[in-house]
């Protein structure tokens, strides 16, 4: 994800439906994100679809590793050979 440049990726949401194409195209050829305002705060976040699959994938891998930290720590762990049973029937299937 790119920082934001506060001079360029913030603006007023009426801005936005003014220029609505221009941003969208600026948007998924640049890979910036747009922080939208109203009434002078932030009032939502404009990525690229690119942006968003790459966030979307973050999130699950760290939630996938948060789970296996969870089952390490209640001890919800299997051995090598179970694993490698569990692989085997896997891929049997």
């Amino acid at each position: 994800m790119k920082d934001i440049n506060v001079a360029n990726d913030i603006i007023p949401v009426g801005e936005f439906k003014a220029r609505m194409a221009q941003y969208l195209k600026m948007v998924q050829e640049n890979g910036n994100s747009l922080v939208l305002t109203q009434n002078g705060k932030p009032a939502g976040v404009l990525l690229s679809p690119a942006e968003f699959d790459e966030l979307r994938k973050t999130k699950l891998f760290v939630e996938s590793v948060a789970r296996g930290l969870t089952d390490s720590e209640k001890g919800d762990v299997l051995t090598t050979d179970q694993l490698k049973v569990a692989l085997k029937k896997g891929r049997s299937k």
